[in-house]
């Protein structure tokens, strides 16, 4: 929710005119257009319930809480230029 909500602020300011901001989770669609409401966000969230998305880009992994390990999304976020490579990563970025 936060890196959803700091990306809502920077958009306007500091992200250049051709570029597009996109978030995507495992969650359907339906939450995903009522936290876009309730957090006024100006771009859209993507629902990837299968994860096939996240799955390409390497964010579906395992992950441990408490000694438990499941299947998570990591959080990371990444700048794709006009013909669809990656430009940058930031693999830990503050949310």
């Amino acid at each position: 929710m936060a890196k959803s909500c700091g990306f809502r602020g920077s958009t306007a300011e500091s992200v250049r005119s051709d570029v597009v901001v996109l978030d995507i989770s495992i969650l359907d669609s339906k939450s995903k257009q009522k936290f876009a409401e309730k957090h006024g966000l100006n771009f859209p969230l993507l629902a990837d319930e299968e994860h096939g998305v996240l799955e390409k880009y390497g964010l579906w992994k395992e992950k441990s809480m408490y000694g438990k390990k499941y299947m998570g999304v990591s959080r990371e976020t990444f700048v794709i230029d006009p013909d669809g490579q990656i430009a940058a990563h930031w693999p830990k970025a503050a949310g």
